[in-house]
């Protein structure tokens, strides 16, 4: 899978979706550089060798992150230190949900990553 497939999928959104996904992927790329884009599930994502670290996607009333594993959110939410970051956003243990014009923050961002990947790494 390609980066023209991710580029095809935002092409079929409204403006502003395309517009915030395509930001966010920015600000992915620039964290994991060397990941591979991809499409999974139908959306598109990041992979590092054969896991997919994010994925995210639009639906008609918001947008979603998905870090491919049901305990990614869970880690966050139990950690003190981490949990503040998922407040005011809905969230279960496979999706954060947030509205188009609230962007991730760079903190939230970053604990994503990191902890899927610490999960895929052990």
């Amino acid at each position: 899978m390609s980066a023209r497939e991710i580029d095809d999928y935002l092409e079929g959104l409204e403006p502003a979706k395309r517009d915030a996904l395509q930001a966010l992927r920015v600000r992915i790329l620039n964290r994991i550089p060397d990941a591979d884009e991809c499409i999974s599930y139908g959306m598109p994502g990041f992979r590092e060798g054969k896991s997919v670290l994010v994925g995210f996607a639009a639906f008609k009333n918001h947008l979603s992150w998905f870090p491919h594993s049901g305990q990614v959110i869970p880690e966050i939410v139990a950690d003190p230190a981490t949990a503040h970051l998922l407040e005011g956003y809905d969230w279960d243990k496979g999706t954060l949900r947030f509205p188009v014009d609230r962007v991730l923050s760079d903190e939230l961002i970053d604990v994503l990553i990191a902890t899927r990947r610490r999960q895929t790494r052990s």
